[in-house]
This record gives structure tokens, sequence and C-alpha cells, in this order.
């Protein structure tokens, strides 16, 4: 087996990044951040990209910025009704039976939402445990330090490890780390082991 423990990202992950979820989590986050900080729409949508961009999420900078409480930002932002945009998924299902290893997701989001949206997709049985964001304190991916402890706690080691994200800065902590890398993407060009378009060409590129 190539490897041991996968690791693997939900949001735009599993599913593809165009289906609606993550623009309606963008419009709750915008939204909160107008109530929470009394600024207009634009300016909250701004500050929201920003502290993204800058720390890896929108929550760590409104804590940092702004000493805001994390688990209601969390509760509201993750409040989406994914059942609405998303469905069972039986070839995700296929792709993730014929991976060899553990399988556990890592995610910026809460563990809450990350159960929703693997039962609406069907998978959940693939995955016996969730690191969300409350894992390392609320530090969000990418993190290096974040991700050995997770590693270590699974009982694995970073050489027999993969890690799969549609985030290239996610997977430049996996690498520092030594892990082998997937890139879920459409976008051309990286580094990475496997650059693949979706999850469900995962198996065929590691020969399983």
């Amino acid at each position: 087996m190539p490897f041991d423990l996968a690791v693997i990202d939900l949001d735009n992950t599993l599913y593809a990044a165009d289906s609606g979820v993550f623009a309606r989590m963008d419009k709750r986050m915008t939204g909160y951040i107008v109530a929470e900080l009394g600024i207009d729409h634009q300016r909250a949508d701004a500050l929201r990209v920003e502290y993204w961009r800058k720390y890896g999420t929108t929550l760590q900078g409104m804590m940092l910025h702004h000493d805001m409480e994390p688990e209601a930002f969390l509760h509201d932002v993750h409040d989406i009704n994914a059942h609405e945009i998303l469905q069972a998924d039986p070839a995700l299902d296929a792709a993730l039976t014929r991976l060899p290893g553990r399988m556990v997701i890592h995610t910026n989001g809460t563990r809450e939402h990350a159960e929703r949206i693997l039962a609406v997709l069907g998978v959940a049985r693939h995955f016996p445990r969730i690191y969300d964001i409350r894992f390392n304190n609320y530090i969000p991916k990418p993190s290096a330090e974040t991700l050995a402890r997770l590693i270590t706690l699974e009982n694995a080691v970073p050489a027999r490890t993969l890690v799969v994200d549609d985030m290239a800065d996610n997977l430049k902590a996996a690498r520092q780390l030594g892990c082998k890398t997937v890139w879920i993407t459409h976008k051309p060009g990286g580094t990475w082991d496997y650059h693949i378009s979706t999850f469900q060409h995962l198996p065929d590129s590691l020969g399983m």
C-alpha cells in the first residue's frame, strides 16, 4: 500500500467546488461580521476575504483582531442546509471503498458540519474520526504543527501519510512534514505527488 493513513479535506474536496456550499457559508460569514462589527456589507466582505487569505480562516482573523467568540460564529456560518445542495454520491463512495488504509477528515470547519456533509454524500462510514477547527485550539490549516499532531494521534508517520486537499497552501504544510500530497483542482500546474480534477479519480491515480 502506498500509505497507511489518508488525511482528507472536506469542503471543495469530497464534492465539487462550484456546488454552492461555500457560497452560502461566505454569505453567512459576511452577514455575521456586519452584525458583530456594525460595518457595511462591502467592508465586511473585504475583511472576510482578507482574514481568510492571511490566516487560513476568517474566524482566526476575527479572533485575533476583534476578540470574537468562536463557537457562535462557527454555528451560524455552518447553518447552510447542505441537504438542499448536495446529494448522495455513489461514485465517491465507490472511490473511497477502493482506497486502502485508514481515512480521517481534517477540516477548518466544524465536526457537526462535516458530519452533515458526509451523511448527505452517503460516505460517513469511511471516516471513523473527524479533526475539525477545534482540534488544535482553533488554529486552522495550513499548519504543519497541527497536521503533525494529527498524524501522531493516528499512530502514523508522515512518510506513510497521504494528504488530500483542494488548497495548495495546505499541501505545502503536508510536504514540509514529508507526506505524500494530492491536489484536487481543475487548475493547471503544481508540483504535488498527484494532481487530479475530482476525488473520484484518486484510486486510479494511485493504481488501486
